[in-house]
Order: structure tokens, then C-alpha cells, then sequence
């Protein structure tokens, strides 16, 4: 059986900021435990510390019981990995090593035949055995018939870049949940999930013998697979841990408590503080004139210090401060209007009209064209014109279309990235990105600009580059520009999966107050409950509009 034991964590950031401060929690056997907490508080750390990817500075983890791994990055490959290298990267080091030795030889093979080359590669197909690997292949086998409706050997070398989010998601996490390992590290699983997705997850997480830790942000996967809640709680001298022994539901109630409580016993505290010290200059004061009193202001002295040296209570766990306003402006009554719009090999034609001040969730499995048609809106529809042009820098990718989409006048497309690929703002200072502005907002006085950071709780990070924030603080930046930018439309992919829960919060409020149209492509159920509007990328290709949710549709089915 699998066990997780943190002890006593510290670890500080390259700048000197201590991020962790004696994080303590234990995980135990056949347990699933979620790792909650404001964006930015160090989850992610935390996993790779216990992942062994980084060290702490102080402090211990122990652990029992094979480990495997998801990281953040899962849902987001981009780059030339193919579908089998993803699943190497859930598999043991030996495997990993023996697969690298299997990829190598075989390229020698493809430029050599000579009796040198043969013999490596002999070795290695001997050693990818004895690691276990043909196994594997077979558990591979079926894991990818039951996450891409293909085998092993039809996808093995498929691009992984050429697999929604949600399907790279849903290959690891079959793979894990297949595989030897009895504990399982799952950054963010739920990310790029569609609803049907994450079901599959909470049940099966449920039905697992395996030991679980999981950072997750989505209230409905919390309350329905949960067993056990550490949140990461922010603190002056870095995050500590509080330990939740209950589900979801019962989570906020007794979060409420402890707080008030804290907040009782700091009070109490304080006002003994008062009065000792008031005891001691009531002493002090009368040990200048009477020589009896001088034990009495000795006896005051050693008792404040032996209560200043005990400390005051836990303190109250600090806050974040995120104020989202969204302000928008007035625009044409038909925002949005499509024509038998087909999007080309996802969807069949449709058409649906939006109107000024809709909330509109798009809703539907992974692949079947929600981002693209989000994509296409942000890019300014068919024949943009000028005025409908993003109000970003980055560039958006072509969507082959049929048919026609158009928007409406004073209609300024405002586009939130599911990915948080912002190649505009890499490697800039959150400060320096908000005073220099550029052509669609206008540069501000950095007194004003950290006034608009401390709204999003990022005043802490003014002068981090925007790639090294964490997801949730990227997200927040991005809606922070969304404001700045005089967007009247909002095209929001995914928005709430990196948001922390008061975060998500935040953002509902904000959208509630916005003056203008929004569109979200959400996998959020309780996010998107509040919406008024639910468009449907149906499984058989089709577009429709539910006065309700919808979460069953299936995976669209199309030559794969």
C-alpha cells in the first residue's frame, strides 16, 4: 500500500520569498486527497518536491508504494512528442530510459545497418522487455482504444499536438489509473476534461484501491471524490497546511469556523498583550519610588516575556483581495450573428443569433469545435472589420469556415486563451506589460498600474515576468487586460480551470456586472449554472440551443 508523509516543508524562491513555511500533511493509504489553495501559494511546488523534481530547503517527505505522475503541462503539448512518448512519461525511470534507448537505435537503424548498430538495438528491444515494456504496450493498447477509439499501434506515433486538451488528459490519466503504480500525483487532472470526462474521473477515482494526492480548482470534482482537503494557506513567513478530514460539502462551513475562531482567540490574545504590558508601566512606575514594588515589576517583566515567547494563536489565514470589474460598453442589439456557419470537418452548418447582454455557455464534448468557433468570433468573424478586431496582440490561428458569422457594431472581441499562450507577454514584468500599454490600451502610471494588480490579488508579483506566474495568476492577468482593453465582447475558453476557488468567485461576479455579450466555453458545472444561454456541439455534429446544461453529449464521432 501507498503513503505520503510531508513533513515540515520549507522552501524559498530564487528572489529570497519563502513560498512554503513548514508545510505538514500526511496521505494516507487508498485515500484521495485534494491539494486546494489560492493561485500562487505553491501546489504545484509542493507536488515536485514530493515528485523529487526539485529539494526543499528544509524538511522531509517519505513515501511508500510505486509512484506515477501527472504533470501541469499534460493538456498543453505542443510540441513534436507523440502519443507514445505522453505515455512513457507515465511509466517508471527504467522504462523511460529503456524507451529513449528503443527511439535512439531506431533512428541509427533508419541511417545504418551495420553489425554495431544491429547489436544496440538487439539490446535495447531486450532491455525494453525486461523493463517491462511489452506489457505495458498491451495495457497501452487498451488504454488507447478507450481514450482516442484507436490501438496502441494506429496512434503510437501520432503527434500529441494533433490531440485536443482533453484527450491528451484523458490518455495519461487512463494510463495511470491502468498502470502498476500504487500512488498517483495528479497536477490539475480535470483541466481540458469534458464533463463526461470528468465523471469518468470521479468514478474512477472512487472505484481505485490506489493512493491519490490531486490539485484540482473544479467544486463539483472536490465534493464528489474527495475524501480529504489540505489547502495551502498563505501566510507571512510562506503557506503552511490546514487539514480538512472531510468532503467538499462540508468544507466551507468548517473552514467559517475555524476562522471565526482564530479570530476570537487572536482578539483574546491582544487584549491580554494590553494589559500585561499595562501591568508592567503600572510596576515600573511605582518601582521609582518604592523599593517593595521592584519584585512585583521583575515578577510583570518575566511573565510578559514568557508570554511574548509562547507567541499569539495561529493566525488568521491571510485573504486574497481579487475585485474582477469587467466594464464593457454599448454595443449593437445583435452582437453576433451566424449563417449557416459550417466549421470546416468539426460541425455541420448552423445558425443562431446573440444578443447584446447574452451569457452564452457553449457547451459540448472534446473536439467538437467549441474552441474554434470561439477562435473565429475572437478573430473578428467573417470579413472582419476594423472595428472588430481583437483588442489583443497575439496572433490567432486561421478557422477554415463555410457560411458566414458577423458582429455586431461597437462589438470589440476580447479573447481569454484556455492554454495561456501569450507570446505578446512572455519574458515581461506584470508591471512593465501595464505601463508601456500598447495600441489597444493605453499605458498607466505605475502607481495606478499596481492599484490595478492589487485588484487581482498579483500586487505581490508586479515585477514577476508573466511565463513564470502560476496558472491561476496568468488567468488573472489575462481578465486584468480583458478590462484594461475596452472589450464590449467576451470570448472566454475555459476560463475558471486554473482559478482557485475564490478566484472563480470573482469572475462570476464580474460577469454578472459586465456590460456587454459573453461567451464561455466551459466544462465548469458550477460555473456555468450561471449562464442564461447554452449553446450544444452536439455528438452527431450538430448545433443546438438548451434552455439547460447539457453534459452528455458524447465524443463527436468522425474518422480518427
Amino acid at each position: 500500500m501507498a503513503h505520503i508523509d510531508v513533513s515540515d516543508i520549507h522552501y524559498f524562491l530564487s528572489d529570497g520569498t519563502q513560498l512554503l513555511g513548514g508545510v505538514t500533511f500526511k496521505v494516507t493509504s487508498g485515500s484521495k486527497t485534494a491539494l486546494i489553495g489560492p493561485n500562487g501559494a505553491g501546489k504545484t511546488t509542493l507536488i515536485r518536491i514530493i515528485a523529487g523534481d526539485i529539494k526543499a530547503d528544509e524538511g522531509a517527505i517519505s513515501r511508500s508504494g510505486g509512484m506515477g505522475i501527472m504533470r501541469q503541462f499534460v493538456g498543453q503539448v505542443r510540441d513534436e512528442s507523440t502519443v507514445r512518448d505522453l505515455l512513457v512519461s507515465t511509466a517508471s525511470a527504467d522504462l523511460a530510459k529503456a524507451a529513449k534507448a528503443m527511439d535512439e537505435t531506431e533512428l541509427l537503424m533508419m541511417e545504418s545497418d551495420d553489425e554495431k548498430v544491429q547489436m544496440r538495438y538487439a539490446q535495447a528491444i531486450i532491455d525494453w522487455g525486461d523493463a517491462g515494456g511489452y506489457e505495458l504496450e498491451t495495457a497501452w493498447d487498451k488504454v488507447c482504444i478507450t481514450a482516442l477509439g484507436v490501438p496502441f499501434e494506429r496512434a503510437s506515433h501520432r503527434l500529441a499536438s494533433s490531440l485536443s486538451g482533453g484527450e491528451q488528459k484523458r490518455l495519461v490519466l487512463e494510463a495511470l489509473f491502468e498502470g502498476p503504480d500504487e500512488l498517483l500525483l495528479l497536477d490539475e487532472p480535470d483541466n481540458y476534461l469534458d464533463v463526461p470526462g470528468k465523471r469518468w474521473l470521479e468514478a474512477t477515482m472512487n472505484e481505485s484501491p490506489k493512493t491519490v494526492l490531486f490539485i484540482s480548482h473544479d467544486r463539483e470534482l472536490l465534493n464528489n471524490a474527495a475524501s480529504r482537503i489540505v489547502t495551502l494557506e498563505p501566510g507571512h513567513s510562506g503557506a503552511t497546511a490546514w487539514i480538512h478530514g472531510g468532503a467538499f460539502g462540508t468544507y466551507v462551513d468548517a473552514r467559517r469556523e475555524r476562522n471565526e475562531r482564530f479570530e476570537e482567540l487572536r482578539k483574546r490574545w491582544d487584549e491580554e498583550h494590553v494589559k500585561l504590558k499595562e501591568l508592567v508601566n503600572m510596576y515600573k512606575n511605582k518601582a521609582a519610588f518604592r523599593s517593595d514594588m521592584a519584585n512585583r515589576y521583575h515578577a510583570a517583566q518575566t511573565r510578559l516575556a514568557k508570554f511574548l515567547e509562547a507567541g499569539p494563536p495561529q493566525a488568521i489565514p491571510l485573504e486574497q483581495n481579487v475585485n474582477m470589474r469587467l466594464k464593457g460598453g454599448r454595443t449593437a442589439k445583435r452582437a453576433i450573428v451566424a449563417k449557416k456557419l459550417e466549421l470546416t470537418g468539426l460541425m455541420k452548418p448552423f445558425s443562431n443569433e446573440i444578443w447584446f447582454g447574452d451569457r452564452v455557455a457553449i457547451l459540448g464534448s472534446n473536439g467538437s469545435g467549441k474552441s474554434h468557433f470561439l477562435r473565429l468570433l475572437a478573430a473578428g468573424g467573417t470579413d472582419p472589420e476594423r472595428e472588430h478586431l481583437p483588442v489583443s496582440d497575439f496572433e490567432i490561428a486561421e478557422v477554415p469556415h463555410e457560411g458566414t458569422v458577423k458582429l455586431g457594431a461597437r462589438i470589440r472581441p476580447g479573447f481569454f486563451a484556455q492554454t495561456h499562450s501569450r507570446p505578446d507577454l512572455m519574458g515581461r514584468p506584470l508591471l512593465d506589460i501595464l505601463h508601456r500599454g500598447d495600441e489597444h490600451r493605453s499605458g498607466m502610471a505605475r502607481e495606478a498600474a499596481s492599484g490595478a494588480l492589487d485588484g487581482y490579488g498579483l500586487a505581490g508579483q508586479a515585477e514577476q515576468k508573466y511565463d513564470s506566474l502560476s496558472g491561476g495568476q496568468q488567468a488573472r492577468f489575462q481578465i486584468l487586460l480583458l478590462q484594461l482593453s475596452g472589450a464590449t465582447l467576451l470570448l472566454l475558453d475555459e476560463p475558471t480551470d486554473n482559478l482557485d476557488l475564490h478566484s472563480g468567485e470573482a469572475l462570476e461576479s464580474a460577469i454578472d456586472s459586465f456590460e456587454g455579450t459573453v461567451l464561455a466555453v466551459t466544462h465548469d458545472r458550477w460555473f456555468a449554472r450561471s449562464f442564461d444561454r447554452f449553446l450544444v456541439f452536439g455528438s452527431n455534429g450538430k448545433v443546438y440551443e438548451s434552455t439547460e446544461p447539457v453534459w452528455d453529449e458524447a465524443r463527436v464521432q468522425r474518422e480518427r
